[in-house]
């Protein structure tokens, strides 16, 4: 089992929802094992950015995207909910895939950065 942290947009998302919410979101995160993340099926995913390996946790309506940090952790980068992120594809008319728009746009990561800063 790993240890999970959230960088500072995961956790103002997370801090959001009332307690039950949170707890039921966050279980399928806490329950992954090293096996899960070696051989990926939905709801979770695995892709490149820039070199570095990330992955997507979908849970109700709540998007996890993380990284692995180190052998036992981790690490929540941002939360995002469902429609928000179709929104923003519609809005940009970016494609739909997923693996297409997190390898080769780079102005997803800008959104997602921009998060962090509100």
């Amino acid at each position: 089992m790993f240890q999970v942290t959230f960088d500072t947009q995961a956790m103002a998302e997370l801090n959001k929802l009332d307690k039950m919410t949170q707890l039921t979101a966050l279980d399928p995160v806490s329950s992954l094992r090293q096996t899960d993340l070696e051989h990926p099926r939905e709801p979770l995913g695995k892709f490149m950015r820039s070199g570095q390996e990330l992955f997507r946790l979908r849970s109700g309506e709540l998007r996890f995207y993380f990284e692995t940090r180190g052998e036992d952790t981790l690490h929540v980068l941002y939360i995002l909910h469902e429609h928000s992120l179709e929104d923003f594809l519609l809005r940009n008319k970016l494609p739909v895939s997923e693996q297409q728009l997190v390898e080769q746009h780079s102005k997803f990561w800008k959104y997602l950065e921009e998060l962090t800063k509100r």
